[in-house]
């Protein structure tokens, strides 16, 4: 039983939950990174959960499939994050890896 529930345990910090909630509709469609680029709809956003995101040398940085991605200035979205926790919009880079097109920090890390 608790090799289970140390499996389970380990499976939520590698795949994070869909950050969408169905609440935020209005608010997910208007986020927009420095870039001036719309996040998308929250459809494809990730809830980033503690340890895998946080600040490192005054830089953002987030954890996605075991690989730690810094944050560039751009990728930030600037807006009141109105439902407190990390947010992340992954995208692939059309060779197996992750590139990042917008991050939210949480309110609470």
């Amino acid at each position: 039983m608790i090799r289970i529930a140390a499996a389970i345990a380990f499976v939520a910090l590698i795949y994070p939950a869909q950050a969408h909630d169905g609440m935020h509709d209005d608010w997910f469609r208007s986020l927009k990174n420095n870039y001036g680029a719309s996040c998308c709809d929250g459809s494809d956003a990730l809830r980033v959960e503690d340890p895998s995101w946080g600040i490192e040398d005054g830089r953002y940085y987030v954890t996605l499939n075991g690989k730690k991605h810094v944050v560039s200035p751009e990728q930030l979205v600037q807006a009141t994050n109105i439902i407190g926790y990390a947010i992340v919009w992954p995208y692939g880079d059309g060779q197996g890896g992750d590139l990042i097109r917008c991050f939210m920090p949480g309110t609470t890390s």
